[in-house]
């Protein structure tokens, strides 16, 4: 049987869909992602508090997925970008869990071994039996 970290996303992956369920975060995430942007215009474009803006962009910096500079006119100014090496590997760690490609079929382990007497299986299994058969055999003590 699989360990529960085997059948978990990276750290880095799972700091990702942790961050981008906040839907706030997300639509400032996704401005960003098409490129370059100014605090002030995150604000605007969202309709939002700057002090909010400042909130989420800072969890998402920390968390390696952005990077931050100054206007080179105006300090006041932060503007951000993705940082590219950090969400290709948050990413990775996704991509690898959840791929179309991860999909399988297999059968549950229950239904594989065989029903034991007087167990809740074996009683479902009598009773799926019995639903199959004709109206006039339909009783427990043929």
């Amino acid at each position: 049987m699989a360990s529960l970290a085997a059948l978990d996303v990276s750290a880095q992956a799972a700091t990702l869909l942790r961050l981008l369920a906040d839907p706030t975060r997300r639509s400032i995430f996704l401005l960003v992602i098409e490129g370059e942007i100014c605090n002030c215009e995150v604000a605007e474009v969202l309709a939002l508090p700057q002090n909010l803006v400042s909130h989420h962009l800072r969890k998402l910096r920390e968390a390696g997925l952005i990077d931050e500079h100054r206007d080179p006119h105006d300090a006041r100014w932060v503007h951000y970008s993705v940082n590219q090496a950090g969400f290709a590997e948050a990413w990775s760690g996704l991509e690898s869990r959840l791929h179309p490609t991860q999909l399988a079929t297999r059968v549950p382990a229950c239904r594989a071994r065989p029903a034991t007497p007087g167990t809740r299986l074996h009683v479902a299994a009598q009773s799926r039996a019995l639903q199959r058969l004709p109206a006039t055999r339909r009783s427990w003590g043929d």
